[in-house]
């Protein structure tokens, strides 16, 4: 059970006591602001003398360095209407001790049987905390900067990519009409559409909100819908459909999957159907299965005849991005058409090939 103490001095050093003990400085002062107390940490956080401390006005002490605007607003405007105040920051320079910011906690206490007024005022210092915070800020901005500037030289890299793939296409197709040799004129134009091939995976994968992760869907429909709409002649028409899983693919991978769809659909376009067909198809399909995935890219046309007669620089691409992906390539060519799967794992299809 607690035992009042036995008289004044007793509870005057109890008190003295109890304000050492706390560990932020700490100051106990009358209603006009005279120091009543102070703590051990006072004195050492703010290199002031107890003789010159106790029974002296606020702020008149250290020579006037403790007469701050903020602190008077505190006491003289703040606490009296609200007697209580947590969270108070104040900045200022001290001469012994530098600048230093601070949070204010203060309270009034009142007393039942006294017109007393105490106030207790106790200082937090987050000098250092807030030298880090702005430390972060400073390299937050910095780094902000620096992602700009990067987005800015990678959207310049870009367009000077694909002007240079541009240039260096329309070299190779007047290179190939000045050719004399019918084989050098082919090899010319196969060099042709696989610049140009690029160049679509290129301009469909830097067209999107981000750089490291593409939107599957967007990017497949928006890269075939485009070779369909250079490559399909009038003569012949065909439908290339777009059939994918919603997600996301990393970059590098787009371009890898990004350049065997092209390949296979611009091989279907050019050797699938030889002969006009009424509802000529070409189905490119994309679905996963957590880390596995599978790509096909079918169509109903020739079959065999197309699959043997397409054989050349395309399969050798493919082939090379397929081992890339460290996965496996998959044809299966008859009398309803061509389909050529590209599989990471094992992966069941359930979507139909073309038909």
């Amino acid at each position: 059970m607690f035992h009042p103490t036995a008289n004044f001095d007793d509870a005057q050093t109890l008190a003295q006591a109890i304000v050492n003990t706390i560990a932020e400085p700490l100051l106990v002062l009358d209603e006009k602001f005279h120091v009543l107390a102070a703590s051990r940490s006072f004195y050492e956080t703010f290199k002031v003398d107890p003789e010159q401390t106790l029974g002296s006005l606020l702020y008149a002490l250290g020579g006037g360095q403790w007469d701050i605007p903020a602190l008077r607003l505190l006491l003289e405007t703040i606490i009296p209407e609200k007697t209580a105040m947590d969270g108070f920051e104040v900045e200022h320079d001290f001469p012994a001790i530098g600048r230093r910011t601070m949070l204010l906690n203060a309270r009034k206490v009142l007393y039942d049987h006294s017109s007393a007024v105490t106030i207790l005022l106790a200082f937090n210092d987050i000098t250092a905390r807030r030298v880090i915070e702005r430390e972060k800020e400073e390299l937050l901005g910095r780094t902000e900067d620096l992602v700009r500037q990067k987005d800015v030289l990678l959207r310049e890299m870009e367009h000077r990519v694909a002007n240079s793939l541009q240039i260096i296409a329309s070299i190779l197709l007047l290179k190939a009409r000045s050719a004399t040799s019918e084989e050098t004129r082919q090899h010319l134009k196969d060099a042709h559409q696989r610049v140009l091939s690029v160049a679509e995976v290129q301009r469909h994968l830097h067209t999107s909100a981000g750089v490291e992760e593409i939107d599957v869907v967007s990017y497949l429909s928006k890269l075939c819908s485009s070779l369909a709409s250079s490559m399909v002649g009038e003569d012949q028409p065909i439908a290339v459909n777009v059939t994918a899983q919603g997600g996301w693919l990393d970059s590098q991978k787009a371009v890898s999957l990004g350049l065997i769809v092209t390949e296979l659909v611009l091989n279907a376009i050019k050797y699938a159907f030889p002969m006009e067909k009424a509802k000529a198809l070409i189905q490119v399909s994309y679905e996963t299965d957590g880390s596995d995935w599978k790509l096909t890219v079918s169509d109903n046309g020739a079959g065999k005849a197309a699959a043997t007669s397409s054989a050349g620089l395309g399969t050798a691409i493919v082939q090379a991005l397929v081992k890339q992906l460290e996965a496996r390539m998959d044809i299966i060519s008859d009398g309803s058409g061509t389909s050529v799967s590209i599989t990471r794992a094992t992966f069941t299809s359930r979507i139909p090939r073309a038909a």
